[in-house]
């Protein structure tokens, strides 16, 4: 019997001691995670976003309760006769409050009214109200195809849209094996916030709210979500999809897959219906919520192209100015250039892009530049920053883990990164500006990718930390420098030199104001380092307004005349002052001077058959009207919002001609005012606009003096544009596009000086034009050319009348096309001015003098990511129109003399006409707004550039890149906490972090803490007696034995 109760308090005895081992920390095995990280699914997501008929939004000068708002409404609608109207009644959590706008249903006199609105003097600005629709796939990565499946579907239309989470191939195409990753189980050790955790940094007290689908109730991940709130109606709060308690999980998970601060407060705003529908409204009210509730840090793992949605900007600015940390995904449509999404690239807020864990930038992670500033300006640098966004593993709505990859994944890892640093050190360092500081400043850049890729480099968390906690007000500019030598960092810069007499060469600065939310440019003084340095010239354009915490200097750089033989590197340094009211309450006026390096390579003026000109002032994009692309298959990418710009989506096409010794200028400005004496040959590639007819004639000298044109032109049928509409179900409207893929009735103006015609008839096709494999992606073609020219055909399928006659169209790139194909003329080549033959061995005395014509009917081959390029064929076409030389591959296919048609109406087909009711007049600028015709011709202006004043300087490091070494994490103290609650509990993660408790404080224990404490006590001693009683037994045992012998 004792031997049995022995046995059982050694079971009770072990049992206690493995009690805390077994059941202290819960782990839920997820079976999807004991396989190779590669193989995982992805979220695939389609949006569109619509306007709503009827519905506006109104936008006030301030903040208003309801009645006042309604009687302002009221009072402006009824002196203008207005009585069928109606303002909306919002009910969500924001409706007690006082709001700065409203949304009003119009019945009747529309314009009418909303021109009376507009002209209250309490109200702002009307607008329209948006709907945004977005549909969830989850897809194997496996079932993508054997092209893979990272860029195929839906981009972005017209949306404000959740980033796509993705799970990428490594490796494009299939092989039978693999170099196995390893990734890491916890993004939180990767970036090491558990050294911050054993600081006892744990994010107490710090409000994070997440805009997304909401969150699983009573999810066992989340300890501290103080606040659920839906804006959709539904009266739920519950996530149906799963995408907001990633997000959250992310930033805020305690269990299993980590999150970054633990111990924040999650404040969930759920602003998607589980039918995946949001409106612009409903994120104006919670914003305003936000505002109220005093967040410090929102996370948006949403964006889309429109950056000209004012409710939505504005309100993203007014959320920065009241100290609200804005953390935003760049986007899910890399590796274009040019397709970063709205707010993100807003300098307020930080963008924030993807890469994977052996630090490469993610496929997936959008690039820049901006696009805002087009056509006359230059994008600025963005994201701000890259981290962790592929693999990356967060919370699953059914309460375990997943991974999952997309830049929604590295901005809650960001957002999640400042919460932790926010809740260690003091309160008054945390403003949108120093955050953003902090982040920029100490990011770690990566070898290898560009400014546009990277931003300032990968999050080093713990460097972060260092900095904020010793932060002083300050100001800083992004880029910290300027060298437009440095490769390939400084990317497109570092490309091309400059030199006398080219187009000005625009770098676009942000100014981050550290010293309050609001500033200004007081003074900018260029100051170029002898001997060589003053033949740089600089103008300077700037903001205004440093508002809200950041502000824009652009800087132009030109070549004088004195410098036109120079070969060589130049420097020289801007010194940019800073007034600003600083953040405290005594609103101390300070100044700051920035100095801002700067280097730049100059060669002599190459000669004109190697310098072109690319035509950017005629390109019109999304937002605004509807541009569709000019690839009709695109139907799950139907706007064109990529810029049309040689740094962006014809990024390839610029680096082809780089590296073929062509010296590519980008014109801002209309024709007029440029030397088009200078330049072998105009590109127009896919232009949208209408032409000056002083710019029609500036053409004609220019061709007859010697320069080239060389057109890339796109689709075009007004009845085409009428059956390429889309209709929102929910709206029950049809969006009618505002030209086609580019604008041939305006091309036709040009060309017909030229006899040279396009038509209005829609082709689609693969063939073979010199060798080379082709395909035609919804060109145009010749209508008539002139006979002496030399015509190219193909044979190509009429995709239009496919499309209206609702026929199968074709299986992309490659595939068989369905149905007849027509022998349709895509390129002709042209002397101007005589006979069109191959010149080559002419002297220069029989050459021509007038320039020469090259037009082919479609530019998406020109662009990235087309399926199949067609680069080879622009520099075939610019052999022929800069030398006169026709190549082999050309004079092969091109169609006999005796076996063309007449010069008119190669094929049956019309010319095509502009469309009736369009609204191309809204969005032109040579058309009068009111549509009566084209406007005066904009007048040629030069900037003024900044004085010189030239200082002996000794030459720059090899480097103008400033030196930041990674914090050791071993080197950081204790935080600063001063002002701060204290954590109420010891996080365990990554590492078991101590308690903040101070020494006077106690927590009292819990019942089940005492009772554990007290058996394990008991355990304890009936063992240690028991162990003593034995020994005891043995010992007199043994003596007795030893004196019996």
């Amino acid at each position: 019997m004792r031997a049995t109760r022995s046995k059982l308090l050694g079971i009770i005895f072990f049992g206690v001691c493995l009690f805390p081992l077994v059941f202290g920390e819960e782990e839920v095995i997820n079976v999807d995670e004991l396989c190779n990280a590669t193989a995982s699914e992805r979220v695939d997501y389609e949006f569109s976003s619509d306007i709503l008929p009827k519905q506006h939004i109104i936008t006030y000068k301030g903040y208003f309760p309801r009645l006042t708002r309604e009687n302002y409404v009221s009072a402006a609608l009824r002196n203008a006769g207005v009585s069928n109207w109606t303002l909306v009644r919002r009910d969500n959590p924001a409706k007690e409050y006082p709001s700065d706008f409203d949304v009003i249903i119009l019945e009747e006199a529309g314009r009418r009214a909303l021109d009376a609105l507009k002209d209250h003097p309490a109200i702002r600005r009307v607008t329209a109200q948006r709907q945004v629709t977005r549909t969830i796939k989850y897809i194997r990565e496996d079932d993508c195809g054997p092209a893979g499946c990272l860029y195929s579907g839906w981009r972005n239309h017209r949306a404000r849209a959740l980033h796509s989470l993705r799970k990428p191939r490594e490796n494009n195409g299939y092989t039978s094996r693999k170099l196995l990753r390893t990734v890491p189980r916890q993004i939180t050790s990767v970036l090491k916030a558990d050294v911050l955790w054993s600081l006892g940094v744990t994010g107490e007290g710090i409000k994070v709210a997440v805009f997304d689908t909401g969150l699983a109730r009573n999810h066992p991940h989340f300890g501290r979500v103080r606040e659920r709130t839906d804006w959709t109606g539904e009266n739920t709060l519950d996530d149906a999809l799963g995408h907001g308690t990633f997000v959250a999980g992310v930033i805020a998970s305690r269990a299993d897959c980590l999150g970054f601060a633990p111990d924040a407060d999650l404040h969930i705003f759920r602003v998607f219906t589980d039918n995946q529908v949001s409106y612009t409204s409903w994120f104006l009210d919670a914003f305003n919520y936000a505002i109220m509730r005093k967040i410090d840090v929102l996370n948006l793992s949403i964006g889309g192209p429109d950056f000209m949605d004012h409710p939505f900007v504005d309100k993203v600015w007014e959320l920065s100015a009241n100290k609200v940390i804005m953390v935003s995904a760049i986007g899910n449509d890399g590796p274009l250039y040019g397709t970063l999404n709205n707010p993100a690239d807003q300098m307020d807020v930080i963008g924030v892009g993807g890469i994977s864990f052996d630090d490469r930038i993610a496929k997936f992670s959008s690039r820049g530049m901006t696009t805002w500033e087009l056509p006359y300006g230059y994008g600025r640098m963005k994201p701000d920053i890259v981290t962790y966004g592929s693999g990356v593993r967060g919370s699953s709505v059914t309460g375990g883990c997943r991974s999952l990859s997309g830049t929604s994944v590295a901005s809650p890892v960001v957002a999640g990164a400042i919460a932790l640093l926010a809740s260690g050190v003091p309160r008054h360092n945390l403003t949108p500006a120093a955050v953003k500081q902090a982040l920029c400043m100490t990011a770690l850049r990566l070898p290898g990718p560009n400014m546009f890729e990277q931003g300032h480099g990968k999050l080093d968390l713990i460097s972060a930390y260092q900095f904020l906690r010793k932060y002083e007000p300050q100001v800083s500019l992004s880029p910290s420098y300027i060298d437009l030598t440095e490769c390939q960092y400084m990317w497109p810069y570092c490309t091309q030199p400059l030199y006398f007499s080219a187009q000005p060469t625009i770098a676009n600065v942000t100014v981050i104001n550290g010293l309050g939310v609001s500033g200004r440019v007081k003074e900018v003084s260029w100051h170029p380092h002898l001997p060589h340095g003053v033949i740089l010239s600089l103008s300077v354009d700037y903001s205004q307004i440093l508002w809200p915490w950041s502000g824009w200097l652009a800087l132009s750089f030109t070549v004088l005349e004195t410098g036109a033989d120079f070969d060589g590197v130049v420097e020289g340094h801007v010194n940019v002052t800073i007034e600003s009211y600083d953040d405290s309450g005594e609103k101390t006026m300070k100044n700051a001077t920035l100095t801002l390096p700067v280097r730049a390579r100059v060669i002599p003026v190459p000669v004109r058959s190697r310098r072109l000109l690319w035509d950017q002032f005629h390109s019109l994009r999304y937002p605004g009207g509807y541009f569709p692309r000019d690839d009709l298959r695109a139907k799950h990418d139907p706007l064109d919002w990529h810029a049309d710009h040689v740094h962006t989506n014809f990024r390839d096409m610029y680096r082809r001609l780089r590296e073929h010794g062509f010296y590519l200028e980008v014109m801002g400005t209309p024709l007029t005012c440029i030397d088009t004496s200078l330049y072998g040959a105009l590109l127009l590639v896919d232009p949208e606009d209408e032409y000056f007819p002083e710019e029609m004639a500036s053409l004609k000298k220019a061709v007859d003096a010697g320069m080239s044109l060389v057109v890339f032109a796109d689709w075009y049928n007004a009845s085409l544009l009428r059956h390429v509409k889309f209709y929102d179900e929910n709206t029950r409207q049809w969006w009618i596009p505002e030209t086609g893929g580019a604008n041939v009735p305006a091309l036709n103006d040009l060309l017909s000086m030229y006899q040279v015609a396009l038509g209005d008839r829609v082709f689609e096709g693969s063939f073979k034009l010199g060798g080379h494999p082709m395909y035609y992606a919804s060109g145009t073609h010749i209508h008539s050319f002139p006979e002496h020219g030399i015509l190219i055909t193909a044979q190509l399928t009429d995709q239009g009348h496919q499309i209206m006659s609702g026929e199968k169209p074709s299986g992309g790139p490659g595939a068989s096309s369905p149905g007849q194909t027509v022998d349709v003329p895509i390129l002709g080549l042209l002397q101007t001015d005589g006979e069109t033959r191959d010149y080559t061995n002419d002297t220069m005395e029989k050459m021509p003098k007038a320039g020469r014509l090259v037009v082919y009917g479609d530019s998406s081959c020109l662009e990235g990511g087309a399926a199949r390029n067609c680069h080879w064929l622009l520099l075939a076409a610019l052999q022929y129109a800069l030398v006169g030389h026709l190549p082999a591959s050309l004079k092969e296919a091109a169609t006999p003399h005796q076996q063309r048609l007449r010069d008119v109406h190669i094929i049956p087909s019309e010319l095509p006409q502009r469309a009736e009711g369009g609204r191309l007049h809204v969005y032109s600028r040579v058309l009068s707004p009111d549509g009566s015709g084209p406007r005066p011709v904009p007048e040629c202006v030069t900037p003024t550039p900044l004085e010189s004043q030239p200082i002996h300087a000794a030459p720059a490091a090899r480097t103008l890149a400033p030196r930041h070494q990674p914090t050791d994490p071993k080197s950081i103290g204790a935080p600063d906490i001063e002002g701060t609650e204290p954590a109420p509990r010891t996080w365990r993660g990554a590492g078991a972090a101590p308690s903040r408790h101070t020494a006077g404080e106690h927590t009292s224990p819990s019942l089940t803490s005492r009772a554990m404490t007290l058996l394990a006590i008991i355990a304890v001693v009936y063992c240690l007696t028991a162990a003593w009683k034995r020994c005891g037994r043995k010992l007199r045992r043994r003596r007795l034995m030893s004196l019996a012998t």
